[in-house]
């Protein structure tokens, strides 16, 4: 089974809350990771928008 990365805010490939975002309460959202690998001891993620506007200089990147 490969990794999987899943959370209860929102469905697979659905768009993320409002109120998980800068636009809402930026609230992170719970995640749950299974089927790691054996012998994985944490995890990392990143998430990169490239297309999202910086609040402090409002134009596209």
């Amino acid at each position: 089974m490969p990794l999987t990365l899943a959370s209860p805010a929102f469905d697979h490939e659905a768009a993320i809350p409002r109120h998980h975002t800068c636009e809402g309460d930026d609230v992170s959202p719970p995640l749950s990771w299974s089927d790691a690998p054996d012998g994985t001891q944490s995890f990392a993620l990143i998430v990169d928008d490239p297309d999202a506007p910086d609040p402090n200089a409002p134009q596209m990147t």
